[in-house]
């Protein structure tokens, strides 16, 4: 399939190292039996921090999501805010974006479905967002038996 003119497609890659960091950081509070950060957001097993890494930043314009899932299930694509450094610092609550982008596929079904208002609104920001950031994180939860391997999904902007 050749590539649209002016179209510019940017995958979800999974972002394993951070995903672990994130994980390791509830352990260390379990093992000292201590409580997180007031607002901090500890990531659940079935959610995985995901990224997108913006080759071109300005003049995008919001498309599609283009999201295939190998099999039944849901996943909610959570954006978090310019404000969250990985590296410097946990993840809170007020980082989190709104509003989510939630696809499924029910059983037997061939296509995605989602909420296509909120995802319209939510791709849009990521547009505007893009603007300052080279790259994004997207914290994204599993559920309905849908696991990260079942998941291809990327977003198309209009360059």
């Amino acid at each position: 399939m050749a590539a649209e003119v002016g179209v510019l497609e940017l995958p979800f890659s999974c972002d394993e190292q951070l995903t672990r960091r994130m994980r390791l950081r509830f352990q260390s509070l379990q093992q000292r039996n201590t409580r997180p950060q007031d607002g901090e957001r500890l990531l659940r097993p079935n959610e995985h921090i995901y990224r997108v890494d913006f080759i071109q930043q300005h003049k995008l314009r919001f498309l599609r999501w283009n999201v295939q899932l190998e099999s039944p299930g849901k996943v909610t694509v959570t954006g978090t805010s310019q404000h969250w450094t990985p590296d410097l610092t946990h993840l809170m609550n007020r980082q989190l974006l709104e509003p989510v982008g939630i696809f499924w596929k029910k059983l037997g079904a061939e296509e995605v479905e989602c909420n296509e208002a909120d995802a319209q609104e939510f791709g849009e920001r990521i547009a505007e967002l893009a603007q300052i950031r080279k790259v994004m994180y997207f914290l994204l939860t599993f559920t309905g038996g849908l696991e990260p391997a079942q998941l291809k999904g990327s977003i198309v902007f209009k360059a």
